[in-house]
Formats: C-alpha cells, structure tokens, sequence
C-alpha cells in the first residue's frame, strides 16, 4: 500500500475539511431553493394549494424514492469520493452523466475507484461534463433548441426517447464492469437483478417494483459479501493509491 508524507496527509485533510465545507454549504443552498416553490406558491398565491396537498405529495414521492436517498449515496460514494458526492447530488443526472464522466476520468489515468487519486479524477471529471452540459445546453437547447426539433424527422425523436436510457445506462455498465475486473460480483449483480425483474416484481404486490432497484443493490452486496473469498490478500502487492479511508 502506497504511504503518504506528514506534509501530504495535511494537504489531504485541508482538502476534506474544505470539501466538506463548502460541499454542505452548497448543498443545503440547493436544498433550500429547490424545496421552496411549492410554499413560496403556498403563501403568495389564490391558487388553493394547501400545505397538507403539499406534505401529501412530499410523501407520495417519497414513498417511491426513498429507499434512494440511502442507496444512491452508498453506491456511488466508492467511485466518485467526498467532493464528486456534493458536485453530483448539487448537479443531478448522477448514474446517466456524472457517473460515466468519473469512471472515463479514473480510466483513463489509470486510478483505481476509492483511492485518492481516484476521487480527484472523478471531481475534475465531473467538473468537465458540468462544463460541457451547460454550454451544449445555452447551444443546442437555449438557442438552436426549437430549430433542431423542428427540422428532426419524428421517427427519429420516437426512436430517441425508447433508446436513449438504455443505450446510455448500457454503456456505464459495460465500463463499470472493464474498469472494476470483478467477474464474480458482475455475475451477481447479473443474476440478482434477473431473479428480481422477471421473477420477484411480476409475483408480487406492485409496491415491490418501486424497490427493484433498491432490492437489487441490496441484495447483490449481500450474495457478494458472503460469496466473498476468505483467502488472505499479499500485503506486499503495491497499490496504485492510498485509500480515501487510509
């Protein structure tokens, strides 16, 4: 295992004291911001929305997505480290942009997903795809936006919205599997989520399907984590890069 200097472990830990600064700070901005239409629209409008429609909505939500608010950040805190975690949940579009920007950050210079080196990749990877959506977006959407659909052929844009997430959401998998080398864990995941898909969600209440997802995660930790190898590691195998933890 790679050891640091006194002077590099003090750099180390002003960075994540200033990550988690200003990440909490920003974050909780967001958070404020995107809560607060619905009752800035309750208190200076006539349009009749009560705060009970709202906390009934809040919870209708929430009973769909919630098991996310646990199972997103426990899943994508070993790739993208502190600082990606605040960037991706202030930015959003975390498993089809930012995700797959970290991961061909980490590729390409050959980091290996929770080092050091790896969550400073995926923080300058994910600074990169910001970059590149915002001007694509004031670009193709603010100013060519309306031209662009206008002249697209229909069967196109249907074709588009059926293929799109797939094709995407394929894509990071295919890569998630080249860059982690962990055949048994893939063949996991692969098994787990085919026994719930096809065979869990359609024999069961329809409430179930809103936790597939979350069911598969959960369940292909702990086939994994018991199917583990109990064999002891070489300790003198050098490692690309220290651990965020170490």
């Amino acid at each position: 295992m790679r050891t640091y200097t006194p002077e590099q472990d003090a750099l180390f830990a002003d960075y994540t004291r200033t990550t988690n600064r200003w990440g909490r700070l920003t974050l909780f901005i967001g958070f404020v911001i995107a809560t607060a239409v619905p009752f800035i629209v309750l208190v200076t409008t006539d349009l009749g929305v009560t705060l009970g429609q709202v906390l009934t909505a809040f919870l209708a939500v929430a009973a769909v997505y919630g098991a996310f608010y646990v199972i997103e950040p426990v899943t994508y805190f070993p790739i993208l480290g502190p600082a990606g975690m605040y960037q991706a949940f202030l930015i959003g579009n975390i498993a089809n942009k930012l995700v797959p920007s970290a991961i061909v950050a980490q590729s390409t210079i050959e980091a290996r997903p929770g080092t050091r080196k790896a969550a400073y990749a995926a923080t300058a990877g994910i600074s990169g795809a910001a970059a590149v959506h915002v001007i694509s977006l004031l670009l193709l959407v603010g100013l060519l936006g309306t031209w662009i659909v206008s002249v697209m052929p229909e069967s196109i844009t249907d074709v588009a919205r059926l293929y799109i997430l797939p094709s995407i959401l394929g894509g990071v998998m295919v890569q998630l599997i080249a860059t982690l080398k962990q055949p048994k864990s893939t063949a996991i995941a692969i098994a787990v989520s085919l026994v719930v898909v096809l065979l869990l969600v359609p024999n069961t209440p329809k409430i179930v399907s809103s936790f597939a997802i979350a069911l598969c995660v959960v369940l292909t930790v702990a086939v994994a984590w018991f199917l583990r190898s109990r064999g002891t590691v070489d300790e003198d195998e050098p490692e690309q890069e220290g651990s965020l933890i170490n």
